[in-house]
């Protein structure tokens, strides 16, 4: 029998296998690269429980049992639990580290592509002013060479034939004077109307490089979102894992260390009380947070309009608050170790801190997590290019989960001050094709007034 099988069958130690198979989520540099533990997605909100690969590693209450009969086994027993739980919380430490640097990735990306947009629809704009200006010029240039065709048709030979007096002579120098002061004006008009194609030609490159660039930025964005999404998922899950099993680890350590005659199913039968307890105060805590918003929600939330209310079109006012900001070019305020953007991507409404907020329209969500600037974040997508993003949710305000399907009108979360935000409110933004627009005129086409 090797030294490998010999500790494996006295379960006295962790053996080597053991230590190949469960210590690398002890490592933090280990930890930082794929993670320890492999479980299935779960969702911010609910979904069972997937047990890990590995999960015969962890002992069980018949492994404490025996342990306490030999004082050799249980101290390695007592050590392999410690590292156990040292492990879980390595790994959820980790996750959670990747996690908030992807989602600040996915943040930097997501306003760089917005940016991009941004650029390339003010390059086009430009160039089709400069367009239509060299329309206008080269229309005033036709004007004018007609009425020099007039001037210097028929009526000139007649006026030359018949100067035959200074008073003529004069005359007909004055109108040759007029007429070489139209020419020269319609030189310039001339000029003005080739500048203005030459610009509008080179605006409209520029915008198209722009564009490109855009859609790059755009591929970029989505790709970062949804690497920040799985690494959320990952680092819920590890938090859920460490939840589901240290009161278990933690119960069997002080089986372990416990000198008086209390049992192992004692602690058992505690640790499942322990657990349901927690379970029922996460529903409680769950349910009063979405009472709380609804009932701030009825209360008006400062005169903007019942959030959540659904109107003829189908789509629905997602806060009951007032506007604000608005959208578009602003001052930079900063405080707090950060600063707002000079460019508002969508409105703000305040209707206090925990109201609700709700789904402007029946759709997916395609995520919900920490973004960055924008704290916590939920994206749908509606279908058709449309989509709405709803920033700063309060921590603990997500009542949703990525790939659930929404309602006009639902409870989604619960209005924070997360990010950067320098109060409470909902940050509300439109997208059509992936790119932000302005959601005052969006909901206004669809009878809704944010």
């Amino acid at each position: 029998m090797s030294t490998d099988d010999a500790l494996d069958e006295c379960g006295c130690a962790p053996s080597p296998r053991e230590r190949r198979t469960l210590w690398p989520s002890m490592s933090r540099r280990g930890a930082l690269g794929v993670g320890a533990i492999a479980l299935a997605t779960l969702g911010a909100v609910g979904g069972p429980l997937v047990a890990p690969a590995f999960a015969a590693g962890y002992p069980s209450w018949d492994d404490v049992q025996r342990a306490k009969a030999n004082q050799a086994a249980k101290a390695a027993e007592v050590t392999r639990i410690q590292n156990l739980i040292q492990a879980l919380a390595d790994d959820v430490a980790a996750k959670k580290a990747i996690a908030e640097q992807l989602a600040d990735e996915f943040y930097v990306a997501q306003q760089e592509y917005f940016d991009a947009v941004y650029r390339a629809e003010q390059l086009q704009l430009q160039a089709d002013e400069q367009a239509q200006a060299a329309v206008d010029a080269a229309n005033k240039a036709g004007r004018v060479a007609a009425q020099l065709y007039r001037n210097g048709g028929d009526d000139t030979s007649l006026e030359l034939f018949f100067s035959g007096s200074a008073a003529s002579a004069d005359d007909l120098l004055a109108r040759l004077g007029t007429m070489d002061k139209l020419l020269e004006r319609n030189q310039a008009v001339y000029a003005d109307a080739v500048t203005a194609r030459d610009s509008a030609q080179s605006l409209t490159d520029q915008a198209e490089v722009q564009r490109v660039e855009r859609d790059r930025l755009q591929q970029v964005a989505e790709q970062k979102m949804i690497a920040s999404q799985k690494a959320a998922d990952e680092a819920q899950a590890a938090l859920d894992e460490q939840n589901a099993r240290k009161g278990v680890l933690e119960g069997q350590l002080a089986a372990l260390q416990d000198t008086t005659a209390r049992t192992v199913a004692q602690y058992e039968a505690g640790v499942k009380a322990a657990a349901e307890a927690a379970r029922k105060a996460r529903e409680e805590a769950e349910r009063r947070a979405r009472e709380e918003a609804e009932k701030l929600n009825q209360g008006g939330g400062g005169g903007g309009g019942g959030g959540g209310s659904i109107g003829g079109s189908g789509w629905a006012r997602p806060s009951s608050g007032y506007r604000s900001s608005g959208y578009g070019p602003r001052s930079v305020q900063c405080g707090s170790g950060y600063c707002s953007s000079g460019f508002h991507y969508g409105v703000d409404l305040a209707a206090g801190c925990s109201s609700g907020i709700y789904a402007a329209h029946g759709g997916t969500v395609v995520y919900a997590g920490y973004n960055g600037g924008y704290g916590n974040y939920i994206k749908i997508d509606h279908g058709g290019g449309v989509g709405t993003g709803y920033g700063h949710i309060r921590n603990g305000g997500i009542f949703v989960r990525p790939g659930q399907r929404v309602n006009a009108g639902q409870l989604i979360a619960s209005e924070g001050n997360t990010g950067n935000s320098f109060g409470c409110h909902l940050h509300f933004e439109v997208y059509i094709g992936g790119g932000p627009v302005n959601p005052i005129y969006f909901m206004a086409d669809r009878g809704i007034s944010v």
